[in-house]
């Protein structure tokens, strides 16, 4: 069965706007012990999302602290809706995270980090299927931030269900996940 990328985003922004703060949280803490287990930890610059929390995006400050325990360089991002790219900074102690006025966690200063810096990405996401392909919120960030990204870049799916058999409506653009985690699984797509 195939579905279009409009309906998973109706479905899944439903099945996300179902859960608790607690089913957040333990879904959460599953996804950031899951992802122990892939061969990423030899590598030093990792992106990561500050959540929407009103969009009950998975927390990432699990993550967050697994990377500071294995002394690794946090990256975050800046939005800008006009050009449809991120800035990306340095995740450091003097960081100052402001939300911007759709409710996204963004730096407000720091020290700049190339794309081309950058070795691991962890994506946000609302769907995925067994190929690798992924639904954002469709308004291209990632695929544009991805495609930027060096072809070795590890591009790692994060989400609290798991796949869909099939994404109908892919793009040539779209950019595939390499893994995706889930609270239950590792999905490995290389």
């Amino acid at each position: 069965m195939t579905t279009s990328k409009k309906e998973l985003r109706i479905h899944y922004k439903n099945l996300r706007a179902a859960l608790s703060e607690n089913d957040i949280e333990e879904k959460s803490l599953a996804i950031a012990n899951n992802l122990i287990r892939l061969p990423i930890w030899d590598k030093t610059y990792y992106h990561v999302f500050l959540p929407i929390v009103e969009q009950k995006e998975i927390d990432t400050e699990f993550i967050l602290h697994l990377l500071s325990g294995k002394d690794k360089e946090i990256v975050i991002s800046k939005s800008d809706f006009e050009t449809r790219e991120m800035a990306h900074f340095l995740l450091t102690d003097n960081t100052k995270i402001k939300k911007n006025e759709y409710n996204i966690p963004e730096p407000v200063n720091g020290l700049p980090v190339p794309t081309q810096n950058i070795e691991v990405v962890f994506v946000p996401l609302l769907a995925f299927d067994i190929f690798g392909n992924r639904i954002g919120y469709g308004k291209g960030f990632y695929d544009k931030f991805l495609a930027g990204c060096k072809p070795e870049t590890i591009k790692i799916g994060l989400s609290f269900f798991e796949s869909v058999s099939q994404i109908d409506d892919v793009f040539e653009s779209d950019i595939k996940l390499d893994y995706c985690v889930t609270p239950e699984k590792v999905y490995n797509f290389i």
